[in-house]
């Protein structure tokens, strides 16, 4: 079984951000894979289903984005889950606005989300999506570049990273890491 995590923030001012490239992905993922996220456990909004013949649970997170990695363990534990079937997706400003790039492993970087799941899970030795959001022209605006509204024009290339995003989870699943990364990196 594969826990795929879209990392964001649960209320709706939050929902047109930068910061919720995972939650996109996750919808479109749910979308593509026929799978509804109506469920709520363990502080956070999940749903069930299969992807290539192998079950799945996509989740988003209900707690804040600083706090992702408590529901993500709570799930990990419950189901006795093996750390390399999760796969955890988010946005990484170090990547250009609409690329991925998939990673086995690595650090948190300054993303707040991801030093809560590597906290939380005790381990760097997890699967990631990472969706490019690009960076904000001035360096000391960073939280309002991540939380604040996404632009019309920019709209359109973020959600392009997300359905990659979603091709890159889903090929993941069928063919393995390695070849996800061959074709998406």
């Amino acid at each position: 079984m594969y826990l795929i995590v879209g990392l964001g923030n649960p209320e709706a001012d939050y929902s047109n951000t930068r910061h919720n490239m995972g939650f996109n992905t996750i919808n479109k993922v749910a979308e593509r894979c026929n799978i509804n996220i109506n469920k709520k456990k363990f502080d956070g909004l999940y749903g069930t289903g299969l992807i290539e013949n192998q079950k799945v649970i996509l989740l988003k997170p209900q707690t804040f984005m600083n706090l992702s990695g408590k529901s993500i363990i709570e799930f990990f534990n419950f189901y006795k889950l093996d750390i390399e079937n999760i796969i955890i997706i988010y946005d990484d400003m170090d990547i250009e606005k609409g690329k991925v790039k998939i990673r086995k492993k690595g650090g948190a970087g300054s993303h707040n989300g991801m030093k809560s799941v590597i906290s939380e899970l005790n381990t760097e030795e997890f699967y990631r999506v990472r969706v490019g959001i690009g960076t904000p022209k001035y360096k000391d605006d960073l939280i309002n570049y991540v939380i604040g509204a996404i632009p019309e024009e920019e709209k359109c290339i973020l959600d392009e990273g997300c359905k990659k995003a979603s091709d890159a989870v889903i090929e993941i699943i069928k063919n393995g890491i390695d070849i996800a990364m061959n074709k998406f990196n």
